[in-house]
Parts: structure tokens; C-alpha cells; sequence
């Protein structure tokens, strides 16, 4: 219980990254519906960001180089953008599919082979 005593640190971080990340392969796993598994991707893309900002934290650091530590913060911006880019045409592509097919079961995409 000593883990749950001590100030939030840089392992705290990683832990709620690691949920969310598993979290979201679970649910991508799982889910039959396109919505689910879009939504597993934009947790795992969130897990991930959060274990980039935390790797990238000061308290981290056992030299003492001098460093901004904006490293992860700059990658996990990047992400977020990838992940924004993603989720628009990942719904375009959904929404048409709901029109072409009236459902977005995962399952009915075999029909999309070229």
C-alpha cells in the first residue's frame, strides 16, 4: 500500500497510461461496431501520450544536463494531430459505409475487397 501513499509521480503516469493503453486494445478487440473500435485507437493513441509526457518528465532525469524535457510533449502534439487527421477520415469512411450497407458491423466489410 505504500505504492497509493506517496506523492503523484512519474510512475503513477505510467500506470494510468498502461490502463488506458490496454483499455483501448480491449475495446478494439472486443467491439464488432467501427464507433468502438475508433474509439479503442483514439485510447490507445491517449495511453500512449500520456507515457510520452511522463517519459519525458524532469524528475525522470538522474543527470544534470540541462534540458527543456519537451520532447515527449512534442511527439504526443504530434500524435494528437495524427490522431484528429484519423478520426475524420476513419468517420468519413464509416459514415459512407452506414450509407452503401445500413450498418457499421465490422464484420460486413469482407465486401470491400478489391
Amino acid at each position: 500500500m505504500s505504492f497509493f501513499s506517496q506523492p503523484v509521480g512519474v510512475s503513477h503516469f505510467l500506470v494510468v497510461g498502461a490502463v488506458l493503453f490496454v483499455s483501448g486494445v480491449v475495446c478494439m478487440a472486443v467491439k464488432r461496431n467501427a464507433l468502438g473500435v475508433l474509439m479503442g485507437i483514439e485510447l490507445v493513441l491517449n495511453g500512449a501520450n500520456v507515457n510520452f509526457v511522463a517519459f519525458s518528465s524532469p524528475f525522470l532525469r538522474s543527470d544534470n544536463a540541462y534540458a527543456l524535457g519537451l520532447d515527449g510533449q512534442l511527439i504526443s502534439l504530434f500524435v494528437i494531430v495524427l490522431a484528429a487527421a484519423e478520426a475524420a477520415v476513419a468517420l468519413a469512411i464509416t459514415l459512407n459505409f452506414y450509407n452503401n450497407h445500413s450498418t457499421v458491423d465490422v464484420d460486413r466489410a469482407d465486401e470491400l475487397k478489391g
